[in-house]
């Protein structure tokens, strides 16, 4: 799956495929499907487009770890474009990374790598 989102005002494509864990697991030696279990309680919140960070509950607040977010965004960028650099560099490009209005733009990526597209038979 494939889209391209406006990130502080430079359109951005990103792209989850079957490699997508893998080289998150390379990149940041965490698992791709546990970090994203984590967000799940997170995801709930989320209520059609609209991600509201004020609508998290504090004992939600053990699930938000930023860093996460951004690796997630990260890993989702170099999917779709091999070029761009490490973590660190890549996020120096922009002056700012709205999780606010990026989470919601990476949804569908996100539970695109744990879906199946195949309806199962008995």
């Amino acid at each position: 799956m494939e889209k391209t989102i406006n990130i502080d005002g430079q359109k951005v494509r990103l792209k989850s495929t079957a490699g997508t864990p893998k080289r998150y697991k390379a990149q940041f030696r965490k698992d791709y499907f546990s970090e994203l279990l984590k967000l799940s309680k997170l995801m709930t919140n989320v209520d059609g487009d609209t991600f509201d960070l004020s609508k998290i509950d504090y004992s939600e607040l053990d699930y938000l770890d930023f860093e996460v977010f951004y690796n997630f965004i990260w890993v989702l960028a170099k999917t779709a474009n091999k070029e761009i650099g490490d973590p660190q560099e890549w996020l120096d490009e922009f002056d700012a990374m709205p999780i606010a209005e990026v989470f919601p733009e990476i949804i569908d990526l996100l539970e695109s790598s744990i879906t199946s597209k195949k309806k199962l038979t008995k």
